[in-house]
């Protein structure tokens, strides 16, 4: 029994630790799409844009990998500004189902170029200050170092997003946006200027997300399809445009995904022949997906959201 309660102990602080870093993963998605309403299916090409800045960045300039992340939120600001103007408010003119496909056209876009420049094989940082690095804080329950940092540093943006939002005059300009676009025109608020920098705090966001990840996450072109879905997951549950609701989300799917572990430690301890042979461990994402189709069908704006 003692060794089931340290199991679902480890459990929590894992889903907590995680938990915080997929909400900052699912923050640009959100602020997108609450002052837009357009979905980014280049979601998770951006978050892959920041763990290769990342990557790339600290051997070349031999500094170490947390040093590089206000240089990963500049190239995820840059190429959200850049996708924004280049594509977005082109779509914004046409129907609803072409700013579907022209986000999915730009995913595919970005994770072929990213194919062609770094190849298929899987990278992660190897060498930094916290990289290793792990602290003991209890009986058999061991935190890594870039785990917990990842987790501080995405409470730290999210406090930032808030004050943002809701002590800033550009931040007024962003809810007034979201709330209602005609009328903030009229106010004198260049609504252009506001959906661009919806974008570039969005890919600011996911890209030091993104560079983050890389220290204790492999980063390939296909990344970014895993963590889309967690995105999309994490924004539906805690409501489209909420960033509030982003963060408690992002702190419940952490759990949810450290679910089946738990499951299979406590068949594996009570010896249940049934179960021998059955575990769910490798089936934790899907459960992210089936609660993500749930939300949709049972309560379509989240636990923050509002209906329109």
């Amino acid at each position: 029994m003692e060794a089931l309660f340290l199991a679902m102990f480890k459990a929590l602080v894992a889903g907590l630790l995680m938990g915080l870093v997929f909400a900052l993963v699912a923050l640009g998605l959100t602020i997108i799409f609450g002052v837009m309403d357009v979905v980014n299916f280049a979601h998770g090409e951006f978050l892959m844009v920041g763990m290769y800045a990342t990557l790339l960045t600290a051997p070349l300039l031999g500094v170490d990998p947390v040093l590089t992340l206000p240089f990963s939120a500049l190239v995820g600001a840059g190429l959200g500004v850049l996708c924004y103007h280049g594509l977005i408010r082109h779509l914004l003119r046409g129907p609803t189902i072409a700013q579907l496909f022209g986000t999915f056209g730009l995913m595919l876009f970005l994770r072929n170029l990213a194919l062609m420049i770094m190849g298929s094989e899987p990278m992660i940082v190897h060498q930094g200050i916290l990289v290793g690095k792990s602290f003991v804080v209890g009986p058999g329950i061991v935190l890594g170092a870039t785990k917990l940092a990842a987790a501080a540093l995405s409470l730290g943006a999210f406090w930032g997003a808030w004050w943002l939002i809701d002590r800033t005059k550009t931040g007024k300009a962003l809810t007034a946006t979201s709330l209602d676009k005609e009328a903030a025109m009229y106010m004198g608020i260049s609504t252009e200027r506001v959906n661009a920098l919806a974008w570039a705090l969005g890919g600011a966001s996911v890209a030091v997300a993104g560079g983050l990840l890389v220290n204790f996450w492999p980063v390939d072109p296909n990344v970014g399809l895993l963590f889309t879905m967690i995105a999309f997951a994490t924004v539906a549950l805690g409501g489209f445009g909420s960033i509030k609701g982003a963060l408690v989300a992002g702190v419940l799917i952490g759990m949810i995904v450290q679910a089946p572990p738990v499951w299979d430690a406590m068949l594996r301890l009570v010896g249940s022949d049934a179960a021998e042979g059955f575990t769910i461990h490798s089936l934790k994402y899907t459960f992210v997906y089936l609660i993500y189709f749930l939300i949709m069908v049972v309560r379509p704006q989240g636990l923050f959201g509002w209906k329109q």
